[in-house]
């Protein structure tokens, strides 16, 4: 097996045609299970996603294997041909809608993590009162969301097929919400500009008003925070200011 990718609490091996990820004790047994059960109810699209071959136990350690794409990641293809950035992020929205097009009504909702996070979060009563509140007035759907779609998620193979990868956060709800979600990613990578190109894109794609997904955003950031990541604090703090968008 080869060593491809580490981060933390994790190691991406390739075995052949096979993708391995080994996770460490800091990984419940039922995350990583929920996370096999997840990618396999997503196969069940017309989505382009690397099916779901073994859930073992190796060297001690609980471990996922799925198909090995073979391909570059889109993040990776839009850093090495900034002059094409209008075409890749054209894709990638595209992907998004096709992919919020899709039904998978077994998957958990949106809107039941969300309220879990928001509680868990270290906001004051009142704060997370006003967020479950604003939470509970959006429309409900039962659209498939990604839960961390970016283009570091997105693996396009050699003749240009796009895989989406990493299904560990996907739940079925709001559209537009897993839409604030990637915009918060970008802005926490700290690219604005980007942030702002596919946030305007998006919604002129979905004919969306772009205020409707602001209104999304405290309740993104707050969900965010309970990742307890220093760097970010402030950052999601001031977002979470529910005064500040209304």
């Amino acid at each position: 097996m080869e060593l491809i990718h580490t981060s933390a609490g994790k190691k991406l091996y390739r075995d052949g045609d096979r993708l391995i990820k080994s996770f460490d004790e800091s990984y419940s047994k039922a995350g990583i299970l929920n996370e096999a059960l997840n990618q396999a109810r997503v196969e069940q699209s017309s989505l382009n996603i690397p099916k779901v071959l073994g859930v073992s136990v190796i060297d001690g350690k609980w471990s996922l294997t799925w198909e090995f794409i073979e391909g570059e990641t889109l993040e990776s293809l839009m850093e090495k041909h900034p002059e094409k950035t209008d075409e890749y992020l054209n894709m990638f929205v595209d992907l998004q809608i096709r992919m919020s097009k899709e039904s998978v009504p077994l998957l958990g909702h949106l809107r039941d993590k969300m309220h879990a996070k928001i509680s868990a979060s270290s906001f004051p009563a009142t704060v997370r009162y006003d967020l479950h509140v604003r939470l509970d007035g959006l429309p409900r759907h039962k659209k498939l969301c990604h839960g961390d779609f970016q283009p570091s998620n997105i693996i396009i193979t050699k003749d240009g097929t796009p895989y989406i990868i990493d299904w560990s956060h996907a739940t079925q709800g709001n559209g537009s919400a897993d839409a604030a979600r990637t915009y918060l990613l970008f802005k926490l990578q700290k690219k604005d500009d980007l942030a702002e190109k596919y946030l305007r894109l998006f919604c002129e794609k979905t004919d969306t008003a772009i205020q409707y997904v602001q209104r999304i955003l405290p309740i993104v950031a707050a969900s965010q925070s309970v990742k307890n990541k220093p760097e970010e604090a402030e950052f999601l703090s001031k977002w979470v200011n529910v005064v500040d968008w209304q």
